[in-house]
């Protein structure tokens, strides 16, 4: 059986991946490397988990909240005012979010339970 892998699923690992890489160029505080760092890392081995052995965990909406977590960890862990690391933050917090959103429409709901679409 052939496995299809789709956006959604290689979007975050892209993403986690350049997150927690990132701290090697851009110049930035521990706080906000670690920030980036366990984020990313949490994100690209969800997506790899999501990937590989979907069995393994529910992944509906967690793409979607680590995009939430991205994006609102500048302003949360105090690291708004550095540009680079902070940017960086946003726009892999949106494009997770948005990865994440796009999964979300795969599923249906049926009768108040929700069902993955072929």
């Amino acid at each position: 059986m052939k496995r299809t892998m789709h956006a959604q699923q290689v979007i975050p690992l892209i993403a986690g991946t350049y997150a927690f890489l990132c701290p090697m160029w851009t110049t930035t505080s521990t706080k906000a490397s670690w920030t980036v760092i366990v984020l990313g890392v949490i994100t690209a081995l969800a997506a790899l988990t999501a990937m590989f052995r979907p069995d393994m965990m529910s992944r509906e909406g967690f793409t979607a909240l680590m995009g939430v977590l991205f994006f609102v960890s500048p302003w949360a862990m105090n690291f708004s005012g550095n540009h680079m690391i902070a940017w960086t933050a946003w726009i892999v917090g949106a494009v997770t979010f948005l990865a994440g959103a796009g999964e979300l429409r795969g599923f249906r709901g049926h009768g108040g339970r929700m069902a993955h679409s072929h």
